[in-house]
């Protein structure tokens, strides 16, 4: 389902299906995040559905907390971001330990072209939302980043809440991997 024109990059609030139809396989760089085959094949089995809830803070800080969960019901990772550029680490049991930072950006300020093109006009005007992680190489024993913008694109004549994401790995010496990812909007959560 096509996501509604109220919900932008300044309120993402709302459920979301990962469309694997529009989706690239990120098999390769789950790979080279060190997840096993095993949990890579249960992961490409299943549908992920993220549960956003975007707010601001007392502080007047923007959060955008996700929920992941896989059909069936099955708890995946919870992505908590504030956008505040400040590094925060976490551990999870499909990526490790790993650090991470998110702000709102100016397209403009987006310096990877893939990164940075293909987006709505609103999502141009609100902003994108950019986020890095990478692996906490101290504790992983991995080397490796993903940075991402998220909005929306216009996709089949629908408008599609939007990931693109370039992951660079120490274990991939020919250059970053670009995949854009896709979800369908299953209403308010």
């Amino acid at each position: 389902m096509a996501t509604p024109p109220e919900v932008t990059t300044k309120n993402l609030t709302g459920k979301y299906v990962m469309n694997k139809t529009l989706s690239d396989d990120s098999d390769d760089i789950l790979k080279l995040q060190g997840v096993s085959w095993f949990k890579r094949r249960a992961i490409s089995m299943f549908t992920l559905t993220l549960v956003v809830k975007h707010y601001s803070d007392e502080g007047g800080f923007e959060h955008v907390d996700i929920g992941q969960t896989l059909s069936g019901g099955i708890s995946g990772t919870n992505e908590n971001r504030t956008l505040d550029w400040e590094e925060r680490g976490q551990s999870n049991d499909v990526f490790g330990a790993v650090i991470g930072q998110s702000k709102r950006t100016k397209v403009e300020e987006v310096d990877d072209e893939f990164l940075k093109t293909g987006w709505t006009e609103d999502a141009i005007e609100d902003g994108l939302i950019l986020t890095a992680t990478w692996s906490d190489t101290a504790k992983s024993g991995m080397e490796w980043r993903a940075e991402q913008t998220w909005g929306f694109e216009v996709i089949n004549d629908e408008r599609r809440y939007a990931r693109h994401v370039k992951f660079t790995s120490s274990d991939k010496k020919d250059g970053p991997i670009f995949k854009h990812l896709y979800y369908d909007y299953a209403g308010p959560s």
